[in-house]
């Protein structure tokens, strides 16, 4: 079992950046994969990044790329991700997720693939 906690929520003017750390515990916090997803009104919930269990692999949703940077601190059992020049658009709820420590090296971009989420945390771009 693994207890995901997100914080760093809030509201934000376009162009502007934020930090989302996740908090992970559990036996295996430091070589899960993680990945964060959000949700907005209305619409399902959708994969932002992803990084593997060893920090060596991330991937990132199409939107996220060059503005959205995912890692990790397995010293801290901590996941955080980077978000710059937000837009309106980023608008959701987003949440943490770890996945199970099958192979090391791997990122996953399916909900599927994690069966371990934290509880969300709103993130308001608007002017």
């Amino acid at each position: 079992q693994m207890q995901l906690v997100e914080s760093g929520g809030g509201l934000v003017q376009p162009g502007g950046s934020l930090r989302l750390p996740c908090a992970a515990s559990g036996r295996t916090a430091s070589t899960s994969p993680m990945g964060w997803f959000r949700q907005a009104s209305g619409n399902e919930r959708e994969f932002v990044a992803g990084i593997s269990g060893n920090g060596g692999r991330t991937i990132y949703t199409d939107s996220a790329k060059g503005r959205f940077t995912i890692s990790r601190d397995n010293a801290k059992n901590t996941v955080h991700l980077q978000m710059n020049s937000l837009k309106p658009e980023d608008t959701a709820v987003y949440y943490c997720a770890a996945g199970r420590p099958t192979y090391i090296a791997a990122a996953y971009s399916r909900t599927n693939d994690y069966p371990y989420w934290g509880q969300g945390t709103q993130i308001t771009v608007s002017s």
